[in-house]
């Protein structure tokens, strides 16, 4: 293995070694690294002890801790050689969604120096799985951080204190944030170009965490990677009323059939193309029309989506042509007795209640869960040297319910911080990854959302756009993986 750790640290204390009434204070393992490239770079793992400033009748009362939050950090080492340029290194603040998932996903999947090998769809790596280097580490071209939200991965808050206190958008937006700042303060990077990257919940975190950065501290970031898009939960939440969630899912359905071999002789774009024209136009006004339509137009939309979704005519007349992504999974292949996945709608499973006209059980994460868990489990102690306890919370619902509490009354949304972020800063970036075979974030609701920003022109050149066939972790097909990598490299060192 590539891998040297010449200049261990000691281990993290055990928590049984510190005094239970101790204060709070970081714990971090540090150790010495080298890429197969040869880049060498240092790793940190640990709790930061995030403190919050308390003042009573105008007085300060000192800093108070609130929480520890679980970062690792790459950063390559100086090798004593002169520098090419004075340029500072770049930085990627990475983090996953949720709400409720830790960084495991981006850290171990796609951009840190080490992956699981998980497999893929059809080619899954059975227990004990393994990890493997990842040649095409982000860290060839950035420094990077991965942020673990209170309750996910180690993070928790200290003794005594309120975990739901940072389960809401708000909250968890500015503790983010500050750690953020904190580590740039503490490293001295302040004048280093900064990337957050999100997946998932994540992009919505991201663009919040941004614009908090900014309007708190003054810090400008250079780009947002986003990883399977949500900024508008409105888009994907199917509710009584709301149409628009229905039509903008019509083409991941449309994707997922095609994988399927629903579509055969059809090329996947041939069926995307048409999937999106008609979700766009005849759908759309079908939708908007209700009970206006005629019967021989509504009976056109019913053959059209069939022939589209390749659901059965009798289950769309039924939906009155609107169903959600559950219904989609457990009608879709029902004839063989098996569910698709929402993650990624690759992944099958038998159908254990063929009868249900509902299915929640998501193949494919039941399908990642396992080689993710048990590679950030091994990795963070035996290749990180980090000693912890805890179990290391991968996707929780320890979570929930998670408070919206700033939109009450209104859609969650983040896209007026993003228009907003664009106008203030005219070097801001934006990348973007759409899997085709995503049920849970489809690309055509991402894709509406750009579509209505109020931005100039010039703002909306500054954004790129990758689609991958694959779902939300696009990364677990290895093409996907590599092409991602080499977008995201372009991102952060040449403005790609």
């Amino acid at each position: 293995m590539p891998h040297d750790h010449s200049k261990d640290a000691p281990a993290a204390a055990h928590p049984a070694d510190t005094a239970a009434d101790a204060p709070a204070s970081d714990d971090f393992a540090t150790r010495s690294h080298a890429l197969p490239s040869g880049l060498r770079y240092t790793s940190t793992a640990g709790r930061l002890v995030l403190r919050q400033e308390e003042t009573k009748d105008g007085k300060t009362k000192g800093f108070k801790p609130k929480a520890e939050i679980f970062v690792v950090s790459y950063v390559k080492e100086d090798d004593g050689a002169p520098a090419a340029d004075a340029t500072p290194r770049p930085i990627v603040f990475a983090f996953n969604g949720g709400p409720g998932s830790s960084s495991v996903w981006l850290h171990m999947g796609l951009l840190g120096p080490r992956r699981v090998d998980s497999g893929d769809v059809g080619t899954l790596t059975p227990a004990p799985f393994a990890v493997v280097d990842n040649p095409q580490t982000i860290l060839e071209h950035a420094d990077l951080v991965l942020i673990d939200p209170v309750n996910t991965g180690f993070s928790r808050v200290v003794d005594g204190g309120a975990a739901d206190e940072f389960h809401a958008f708000i909250e968890d937006r500015d503790l983010v944030a500050e750690v953020i700042r904190l580590w740039t303060t503490r490293n001295n990077r302040w004048l280093s170009p900064k990337y957050l990257v999100g997946e998932s919940y994540g992009t919505l975190r991201a663009v919040a965490v941004a614009g908090r950065l900014f309007d708190a501290y003054g810090m400008a970031v250079n780009g947002l990677g986003l990883i399977s898009t949500v900024l508008n939960l409105s888009t994907l939440d199917f509710q009584p009323g709301s149409d628009t969630p229905y039509a903008l899912h019509i083409p991941t359905y449309a994707a997922i059939a095609h994988f399927h071999g629903r579509h055969p002789g059809r090329e996947l774009e041939d069926v995307l193309r048409e999937a999106e024209e008609f979700a766009a136009r005849g759908f759309g006004y079908a939708l908007t029309a209700g009970a206006r339509l005629s019967a021989e137009e509504f009976d056109d939309v019913v053959r059209r989506l069939a022939a589209i979704t390749t659901l059965g005519e009798d289950f769309i007349r039924r939906a009155n042509l609107r169903w959600d992504y559950s219904e989609f999974s457990a009608e879709l292949l029902r004839a063989e007795g098996l569910t698709v996945g929402r993650i990624d709608g690759r992944f099958t499973q038998r159908h254990l209640r063929g009868h249900a006209s509902v299915n929640w059980d998501d193949p494919s994460m039941a399908a990642i869960t396992g080689p993710y868990s048990a590679a950030i489990n091994h990795y963070v102690r035996a290749e990180l040297g980090y000693e912890n306890d805890l179990p290391y919370e991968i996707l929780t619902a320890r979570v929930h319910p998670w408070s919206y509490k700033t939109f009450e009354g209104a859609p969650v949304d983040v896209t007026g911080d993003l228009e907003r972020l664009l106008n203030y800063n005219p070097a801001l970036r934006v990348h973007v990854d759409y899997g085709y075979h995503d049920g849970a974030t489809p690309h055509f609701a991402a894709e509406y959302v750009w579509a209505h920003l109020n931005i100039s022109d010039d703002a909306r050149a500054r954004f790129s756009h990758h689609y991958h066939q694959a779902g939300h972790m696009m990364y677990l097909k290895d093409k996907c993986r590599a092409d991602q990598l080499a977008a995201l490299a372009a991102f952060v060192t040449h403005g790609g």
